[in-house]
């Protein structure tokens, strides 16, 4: 049996041409930037749409100015802060503040939460009391800390402290105990000691859990300062902001609320930066 050579018509589509790795990927890491940059016009776009509605609604009378000030008097307040150099000394002291306890309490996390994950009996023997701790209204503490370390620093970073400590411990203990055991294991079989697994398997694969952490963090690194601070300070952002709260003065606090959102803005976008750095052996996700 003789078989029919094909038609024209099967033959008619060109078979698609093979592209090169390199094009490959040229043409995989294009669409991530794209949508990026879109992302970022629509993000602006967003805050633009909110604060102009609210500039018109505000000068039309819609919104009260005395509660609600229009965001371009916040923006003068803002400038006139900057300008004047007052709100450089305070800043100064609320990132102080917010440092130490970010770096205090993201250690102690880091540390703890490895070495519960790491033994289960410590985990088992510290699970009641860490829970019953992380359970208490942390502005219930703030007081406490004046009373122990005075109106200082100190008090703030005891309080930023625990908003942190508690954060970076729970996502390092799930994120250590949700390591794939038959990684361990293989790992494990081909000799590799205590310190090894640590470096070269729990602390890769904790990583994520570990920033995802961090991200919070910051904003509650500086939450706590400046509650510390409107409770009893004599200098810092969150003092700046009882100040004016204290004279009706709400483009001033309207103005140091704005000023704490750009600092946990760029100190979130440090964050990322190393965040990508350090998680650069992952592989990239692929967009569907």
């Amino acid at each position: 049996m003789t078989v029919a050579p094909a038609s024209k018509k099967t033959q008619r589509f060109p078979l698609r041409k093979e592209q090169s790795p390199a094009a490959v990927q040229r043409s995989k890491g294009k669409r991530p930037e794209t949508s990026n940059f879109a992302i970022r016009m629509g993000q602006l776009g967003l805050a633009v749409a909110v604060l102009g509605a609210w500039e018109l609604l505000g000068r039309v009378g819609i919104i009260d100015p005395f509660f609600f000030p229009l965001p371009s008097d916040i923006l003068m307040t803002v400038w006139v802060w900057i300008s004047t150099g007052f709100v450089f000394p305070h800043l100064w002291i609320t990132l102080q503040e917010a440092v130490l306890a970010f770096m205090t309490g993201a250690a102690a996390g880091l540390v703890l939460g490895f070495l519960l994950a790491r033994v289960r009996i410590l985990e088992r023997l510290f699970d009641p009391f860490l829970q019953m701790f992380n359970a208490l209204p942390r502005v219930v503490l703030a007081p406490i800390f004046l009373l122990w370390f005075g109106l200082g620093i100190w008090s703030k970073v005891a309080f930023g402290f625990t908003l942190v400590f508690f954060i970076v411990f729970f996502n390092t203990l799930e994120g250590v105990k949700s390591v794939d055991r038959v990684l361990v294991d293989n790992a494990k079989m081909l000799g590799a000691s205590e310190k090894q697994l640590l470096r070269h398997v729990f602390i890769p694969s904790a990583l994520t859990w570990i920033f995802s952490s961090l991200h919070i963090s910051v904003g509650f690194a500086i939450t706590g300062a400046v509650v510390g601070e409107y409770l009893g300070a004599s200098a810092g952002v969150g003092y700046a902001i009882a100040q004016a709260q204290g004279v009706f003065d709400t483009e001033g606090v309207f103005a140091g609320m704005f000023i704490l959102m750009v600092v946990v803005l760029i100190i979130d976008l440090g964050v990322n930066r190393v965040e990508r750095h350090l998680l650069r052996w992952r592989p990239p996700q692929q967009s569907s």
